[in-house]
């Protein structure tokens, strides 16, 4: 269900960006941008914390699991 939420959220804010292209003044639409791409941003952290990584540019990079001990196929790793 959170994921949910955020891709809704993201989903508006792709949206509301492609609707200020057209009608760039709109002050009202550039407000809700701002508050779609908030509540975007506090869902996939708390999806992340929860979860995991939402996708492959959010993932911490700085340690490398699949190079860690044991291997799959290692009898002491399962």
């Amino acid at each position: 269900m959170m994921r949910k939420r955020y891709y809704a959220a993201r989903f508006a804010c792709w949206e509301l960006h492609l609707f200020l292209d057209t009608h760039p003044n709109n002050k009202e639409a550039a407000r809700r941008l701002e508050e779609y791409q908030a509540r975007a941003q506090r869902l996939g952290k708390e999806y992340e914390e929860k979860f995991g990584p939402l996708g492959e540019t959010t993932q911490d990079t700085s340690r490398w699991a699949w190079i860690s001990d044991p291997w799959p196929w290692e009898k002491e790793g399962n």
